[in-house]
């Protein structure tokens, strides 16, 4: 591979049609569209400061860098990368991508971040402010998240997700084939209009967990006190919950068992008669 070493690029396109090239501690400063179109790059140590840096580059590495406020949409149509070991101040990274690997990365600004993504891996990955993360995005797998975004997970199809500590509302929205191990899940309307979702030794907080859903299963998952109307106009549930839960509201269909459950309502707007849904209150 050819190297560059140490260098500043600014203007327009200074790196266009790179090929087999390894970048260590350069800067991108004004202009756009640092390095595009390119083919089998690593870029270590570097920092980058203009707009859109990193387009429709296919195979790539990229450690220990830094991507400022300014950096905006900067990495968009770039198959089969592995960032490792960066911090990213700028919103709307990651979109329209396969392939996508990340370990050890702290997204700042996680405005409309990971769009339309196939094939999605992180490790150990912070992401902080912004809304929409993941939307539309698909074959995620997750081993260490911590989030504060807001509406993460939304529309995206078969994820799996270890370790994760997630706060915000609207997660997991218009989701399918969801498996999530280990997490807490914090904040109202959790996984709303989804089907195929399994939660396993998870603890979930937020009022209104759980809704409008087909196909939802709970293994030795926890919930806190203020989780109140759950499994509202919800069908095949299989729950079973350790600890307490303190409302039930309108299931449609399934199991739910609990060690002990506060109360559960039924109102002239239920889709199903009681005797539909099977609920089993273990303190009783």
């Amino acid at each position: 591979m050819k190297k560059i070493e140490n260098k500043t690029f600014g203007g327009e396109r200074p790196l266009f049609g790179a090929h087999d090239i390894c970048i260590e501690g350069i800067t991108i400063t004004d202009g756009e569209s640092g390095i595009k179109c390119c083919n089998n790059i690593e870029c270590h140590n570097s920092k980058f400061y203009g707009k859109y840096p990193w387009w429709h580059v296919n195979g790539s590495l990229i450690t220990n860098c830094y991507f400022a406020p300014e950096s905006r949409s900067a990495i968009w149509y770039s198959d089969n990368m592995v960032m490792k070991d960066c911090t990213i101040d700028g919103p709307k990274f990651f979109r329209e991508m396969k392939n996508l690997e990340l370990e050890n990365v702290s997204i700042n600004d996680a405005d409309e971040t990971f769009w339309k993504v196939d094939g999605l891996k992180l490790k150990n990955v912070k992401l902080h402010d912004g809304t929409y993360p993941f939307m539309f995005s698909k074959n995620i797998f997750v081993d260490g998240l911590e989030s504060d975004s807001k509406y993460v997970f939304q529309y995206c199809h078969n994820v799996e997700v270890h370790h994760a500590h997630i706060t915000t509302k609207d997660s997991f929205w218009e989701c399918e084939n969801v498996t999530v191990y280990d997490s807490e899940l914090n904040g109202e309307y959790l996984a709303w209009h989804s089907k195929n979702i399994k939660l396993v030794r998870c603890h979930i907080s937020g009022e209104q967990p759980l809704c409008y859903m087909d196909h939802v299963t709970l293994e030795d998952c926890t919930f806190d006190p203020g989780c109140d109307r759950a499994f509202e106009d919800c069908s095949n549930i299989d729950a079973h919950i350790k600890g307490a839960i303190t409302n039930i509201k309108n299931p449609i269909s399934g199991r739910i068992e609990a060690d002990r459950i506060g109360s559960i309502t039924y109102t002239e707007f239920a889709k199903a008669p009681k005797e539909a849904c099977e609920i089993i209150d273990k303190s009783k």
